[in-house]
């Protein structure tokens, strides 16, 4: 429904004086206190009419726009107009911010005070109902309590953070103390023994939470099963070691399960040739029960770049799912209580399969002699590739390699063994000496891909589909034989995988396939029975001239809508809303898909003088590190950071750039793979997130030093909202790092994951306040250890959890390339509290958020004296009037307590903090009762 405001706007305008411009542009304001009264007369679901008084001598009028009004915010300008009005084209389910300046003979007047849209579109956002999240932590002076504030709970903010639901804990069934400006507390009298619980205050009654005894040294260990140790067929044995981890809600009780992959010992880069052991998904209780184990099975290779794990309640029903990569072979494993296996179920195969002859029996896993035997049927069958057919590739092999023709085509077997033999011994070598093909082992680049939806609270298999896109050979078509170092079953095999809010309410899950070259990526809903393609991306292939010798990489697609998408994925993806529209978006490396899966943008720039080809214009290109967040929070929007790897023929090392049109703020030129990069609020002074890849920036550009931060992973540990960096890789302890304190946590007995990039298991805010755990695994990999930090925060903040692109972030973290997850606001020591997203206010009457934040107050007691009475009365009679029917009697008695705030006697007895936030949420109520709703 539009609001309008026109009555109002005419009345303002209608009194405004039309005023001179000086020659110099700038108003004459005759004492005024702002010569421009720009008002809002109308907002729809997607607009915001803007209107205001004509200066005389003015020829037009420039609108700027900010979705923040911050002191130092930079305004964008969005439009130019002769007319005293102007229809910003916006979703409306946040604030807009707008200032209009007259313009005169090309000069600019004074800009008018910024007037601020109302909210008025809704997503009713699907979270997850979680409970308390109480953890008790025995600190040796004392026991720390941490637990969460949930989003709804959360209805308005102060200086030092969000007002809401205030808190009273216990100590063996005794109360101790009301907290209303936190989540945490140290109880200094508390022991090891000692049970706790706290009791939410809404209502007036008490909510309370489980009871939880303290955690001893410091940290919680959460017990594993390890799999069992093998021997793949080539006879190298090997071990498992706990990976990567997710949590997910699986029986609709408030609290995490924990999701644990575990990797062999031979885990490969997919760059890698040799057999791997197979991949094992756990699925764990936090006290350590075993639910089950889904094997993957033989035809999945172990390794960063094979199994992206996706835990999400996707259907909406409180218990998360899970969606994966299988193949024949997946079953899932259940056990008895005593650790035997129970049961083992295999995935359940198309039919279509099923009738061509796959089996779960089936091992496609790729000997030395099956590659040869594989290359010589791709031979045979060259002069029926449809790109040779078309005339895209060379007509034979020997003009392919180069050499003297040799062979009549189609070939015989031993004239394409003969050229078998050659290519592999001498054509491969001859372009690198890595190129050693008669050794290549391992790789699974024939039988079927499947994805497969799982139960969480079970591991039931739900529903299994063809993978899309499915390889289509070993790699030819997708550039893995045309460059110097050959490498079947290479880009053909890189997979990233997300979770997205593409209508803005509802989780859809992504799965991409191919990122140097040939790029797809594909959504589906689940329903709770079946999955629904919700779009599809495809770049189409990228024509080569000749698929043994050649240069794939920054082609564009023969797609034409999807054609620069290529080259242009990173080793993770991020997800965020970066248009404003409400809807995520799909940010793709230096590229990023709209939620309709259309492009939005594809991010080139100028190749600078020293590089491979000065003045041409390049893809910003693929990298190793991705982040998207709000880096800047004086510039509308969000902003994305990203490495690149193309050496001379990329743009840039590393750059900030705009995540809502992909231009760039700020790089360097590096010249050289920059493989690492990160970003975060490590010096606290400084405005913004800083960024780091080669040497220390802020977020508005500027150079800060040489010396950074480690880059594996950060951390939000710090009761300050500053930024840590968790460091420790290889065999090294992991440690918790502030780049001004020093050293904050060293994790002994522990260790970090895939190899020299040292990611922790997991990091996320999985249970207590706002701020992150870390979970590491155990040297013996016999258990996972969550570290939560102890130290008292006087900042109140609802779980990230609660933030759909953080919690979508925990959902993808362990894509590939593990990256950090960001909240959609700007998170930081100096975080402004205003433009945290509060709860859908819309999904109560107003009348109740008026109540909640009237009590909140009270009880933070940022209002006291004689207007506690006044306010209380004024709502309890104003309920009793609506609660019967009688509008016109509750209207009086909301004004009677409007009056009262803003009673010139009752300044004393109400913070500022409080009364602007009071005063907005009465006349949100009122709003609302003189438009009919309710």
């Amino acid at each position: 429904m539009a609001v309008c405001f026109r009555n109002i706007a005419i009345a303002l305008i209608c009194l405004a004086l039309c005023l001179p411009l000086s020659k110099s542009g700038q108003a004459v304001a005759n004492g005024q206190s702002d010569y421009l009264n720009v008002v809002i007369t109308e907002v729809t679901d997607d607009s915001v009419t803007l209107e205001w008084n004509k200066l005389k001598e003015a020829d037009s009028y420039k609108v700027y726009w900010a979705d923040k009004d911050t002191d130092l915010m930079e305004y964008e300008e969005i439009a130019e107009t002769e007319e005293q009005a102007f229809v910003f084209n916006g979703s409306t389910h946040v604030n807009h911010f707008f200032k209009v300046a007259p313009i005169k003979n090309g000069d600019e007047g004074r800009r008018s005070s910024a007037v601020k849209s109302p909210v008025e579109k809704q997503f009713d956002v699907q979270l997850e109902a979680l409970d308390r999240g109480l953890v008790a932590v025995d600190t040796g002076e004392g026991v720390f309590l941490s637990w969460r504030l949930l989003k709804e709970e959360a209805v308005g903010y102060s200086d030092h953070g969000l007002v809401g639901t205030v808190f009273n804990v216990y100590r063996d069934g005794q109360f101790l103390k009301t907290v209303t400006d936190s989540t945490n507390y140290l109880d200094e009298h508390g022991t090891p023994t000692s049970s706790y619980y706290v009791s939410a205050i809404n209502g007036g009654g008490e909510e309370a939470s489980d009871v939880v005894h303290p955690w001893e040294n410091g940290y919680y260990e959460l017990p594993l099963r390890k799999p069992e140790d093998g021997v793949t067929p080539a006879g190298e044995a090997y071990t498992y070691h706990a990976n990567d981890m997710s949590v997910g809600d699986v029986n609709g009780d408030g609290q995490y399960e924990f999701f644990v992959k575990w990797e062999p010992t031979n885990s490969k880069d997919v760059s890698q040739k040799g057999y791997t052991g197979n991949t094992y998904i756990d699925a764990y209780t936090l006290t350590g029960d075993l639910l089950y184990r889904i094997d993957l099975g033989k035809n999945i290779r172990s390794g960063a770049h094979y199994t992206q794990l996706l835990v999400y309640d996707f259907d909406g029903d409180g218990k998360a799912e899970l969606m994966f990569k299988t193949a024949p072979g997946t079953k899932v494993i259940t056990f008895t209580g005593d650790g035997k296996v129970e049961s083992e179920t295999y995935i359940t195969m198309p039919q279509e399969d099923v009738e061509a002859g796959y089996s779960h029996e089936d091992d496609y896993r790729m000997s030395a002699d099956d590659y040869y035997a594989h290359v010589v049927e791709m031979f045979i069958g060259w002069h029926e590739h449809e790109e040779v057919k078309n005339g895209n590739w060379p007509e034979t092999l020997e003009e392919a390699f180069g050499i003297e023709p040799l062979y009549d085509y189609p070939l015989s077997r031993g004239d394409a063994e003969a050229l078998a033999d050659y290519f592999i011994d001498e054509y491969a070598p001859s372009r690198s000496a890595n190129n050693q093909l008669r050794d290549f082992e391992g790789f699974i680049v024939e039988g079927p891909e499947y994805l497969t939806v799982f139960a969480g609270e079970t591991g039931q298999e739900l529903q299994t589909i063809h993978y899309k896109p499915g390889r289509e050979d070993d790699g030819l078509m997708w550039g893995d034989y045309a460059m110097n170092r050959i490498e079947p079953g290479n880009r053909v095999d890189r997979f990233l995988a997300g979770v997205a809010y593409l209508d803005g309410e509802k989780p859809s899950a992504i799965f991409a396939r191919g990122y140097y070259t040939r790029t797809t990526l594909v959504a589906y809903d689940w329903d709770g029975e079946q999955l629904h393609e919700n779009w599809f991306v495809d770049s189409g292939w990228t024509p080569m001239e000749n698929p043994f010798h050649d240069s794939p990489h920054g082609v564009d697609g023969t797609n034409d809508e999807y054609a620069t998408l290529t080259t242009q994925g990173a080793h993770s993806l991020s997800v965020a809303d970066v248009d404003g529209d409400g809807k995520h978006e799909i940010i793709y490396g230096a590229a990023t898909i709209d939620d309709d899966g259309t492009l939005l943008y594809s991010s080139f720039a100028e190749l600078p003088p020293e590089s491979a080809a000065p003045g041409e214009m390049a893809r910003l290109g693929h990298g190793d590190a991705l982040h998207v967040a709000d880096i800047d929070p004086d510039r509308p929007g969000l902003e994305s950071f990203m490495v690149f790897e193309g050496a001379q023929y990329a743009p840039y090392g590393f750059a900030l750039h705009d995540a809502r049109t992909g231009d760039v703020l700020y790089g360097e030129y590096s010249g050289r793979d920059t493989g690492r990069g990160m970003v975060g609020d490590v010096i606290p002074g400084e405005r913004g997130l800083e960024t780091w890849a080669v040497g220390l920036y802020s977020a508005s550009g500027k150079r800060l030093g040489t010396e950074q931060p480690g880059t594996n992973m950060n951390i939000k540990w710090s009761p300050d909202m500053t930024t840590q960096i968790v460091n420790g890789a290889l065999d090294e302890t992991p440690t918790i790092d502030d780049w001004q304190r020093g050293r904050l946590l060293t994790a002994e007995g522990t260790r970090t994951n895939n190899g020299t990039k040292g990611n922790p298991s997991l990091v996320a805010d999985i249970f207590g306040d706002w701020r992150e755990e870390l979970l590491v695994r155990t040297e013996d990999s016999s258990a996972i250890r969550i570290y939560m930090n102890t130290e008292r925060t006087d900042r109140k903040l609802y779980t990230l959890m609660h933030d759909p692109q953080y919690r979508t972030g925990i959902a993808w973290q362990n894509v590939t390339y593990n990256q950090p997850s960001y909240p959609s606001f700007y998170f930081a020591s100096d975080i402004d509290w205003a433009y945290v997203p509060l709860f859908n206010e819309h999904e109560e009457d107003r009348f109740v958020f008026l109540e909640k934040a009237t009590e909140a107050f009270i009880v933070a007691g940022e209002v006291q004296g004689p207007l506690v009475v006044q306010l209380t009365q004024s709502l309890k009679q104003a309920k009793h009037h609506n609660e019967a029917g009688r509008t016109k009697q509750a209207l009086s008695f909301i004004d009677k307590y409007k009056r009262h705030l803003h009673n010139r006697a009752n300044e004393r007895h109400v913070s500022k903090e409080a009364k602007e936030q009071l005063n907005r949420h009465v006349e949100t109520a009122l709003q609302q009762w003189e438009s009919g709703q309710k």
